[in-house]
């Protein structure tokens, strides 16, 4: 007896099953919706997370320009061309934390979190140390691409001040990976608003109301990225971070070159993107009576950053 096959499906059921997964897809701009607003719950506190830190050189700035035109030359040279060139040195090698944390995140081993931020303090401090020749040395090496005397002297006494900056960015950067990776945006936007408010508040005093000058803007904004620093980490002691930090390890210090190499190709690149702004600066310095023209140019590279910081918070956002 033959056996009848039956289609499990008929044509017409078929098609009617088919209408109605399309009626179920949601459109186009309610995908769109729902994909922006999660990209901007992380984003939102990324970008004013990186506007309030930058605010802190920018308003150091601006405060230097009320004192004179000479201490905002000064002010624009170091934080342009000195610690621009620490900040995409240190930017860069802290790639290679941002990938390690990312996958030990999403594959559930959270404890490598602190493990690998105490690894990249290591390599970003002896980083900060290979570094110090240059703000020492950056009068001579001011003047030697085309600076004056005066400007890189004020420069380099000013440089040799913010030494403490160039430390806090070793600490700051891989422990703002660590708590990217953790999708805690809102920590350090508390932490860096707040600060951003106590800066202002004792720029003002200690710049133009007690009158120290560059003495003052050195002091106010080492003082406000160390703030930032003991912020995160004391967030990160008390809570423990959900378990990412589970105390200081000797594994810090395994495998360093393997994290070396993967930053190295970063490293390069994002130095690159950051010199030219510097190369801007020194090449504006070798005109006739440069000061003018430095203070016009550090003003408008403020502004330029400010605008940078929100493709900066997108950034952050995305690779979460």
């Amino acid at each position: 007896m033959a056996l009848e096959t039956t289609p499990l499906l008929s044509s017409s059921s078929a098609e009617a099953n088919s209408n109605g997964d399309q009626q179920k897809r949601p459109s186009f701009l309610k995908e769109f919706g729902c994909e922006s607003k999660r990209l901007w719950r992380l984003a939102g506190p990324a970008i004013f997370t990186s506007i309030c830190q930058y605010s802190l050189g920018a308003l150091t700035q601006t405060l230097a320009s009320i004192v004179g035109e000479l201490d905002l030359a000064a002010v624009s040279i170091e934080n342009s061309v000195v610690a621009g060139l620490a900040y995409g040195v240190m930017l860069g090698m802290r790639s290679a934390l941002e990938a390690l944390c990312g996958q030990a995140y999403g594959a559930g081993r959270i404890r490598m979190l602190g493990v690998y931020m105490q690894r990249s303090w290591v390599i970003l401090l002896m980083t900060a140390c290979l570094l110090v020749s240059i703000y020492v040395w950056s009068p001579p090496i001011l003047e030697l691409v085309g600076e004056t005397t005066e400007i890189s002297e004020a420069a380099g006494k000013f440089a040799l001040w913010m030494l403490p900056q160039l430390l806090a960015y070793a600490m700051n950067f891989p422990i703002q990976k660590f708590l990217q990776a953790q999708r805690k945006f809102w920590v350090m936007a508390c932490v860096s608003a707040i600060v951003l408010v106590l800066h202002a508040v004792f720029s003002w005093l200690l710049i133009l109301k007690l009158g120290w000058g560059l003495t003052g803007a050195a002091i106010t904004l080492n003082s406000s990225w160390w703030l930032i620093v003991f912020g995160q980490l004391l967030y990160i002691f008390i809570t423990k971070s959900d378990g990412a930090w589970s105390g200081f390890s000797w594994l810090a210090f395994a495998d360093l070159w393997g994290f070396i190499k993967l930053s190295l190709a970063s490293a390069v690149m994002l130095c690159l993107e950051f010199w030219y702004l510097m190369v801007l600066v020194v090449i504006t310095g070798r005109l006739p009576n440069p000061l003018i023209p430095v203070d016009a140019i550090s003003i408008c590279m403020n502004i330029n950053g400010w605008d940078a910081m929100i493709a900066i918070g997108f950034n952050a956002a995305i690779r979460v």
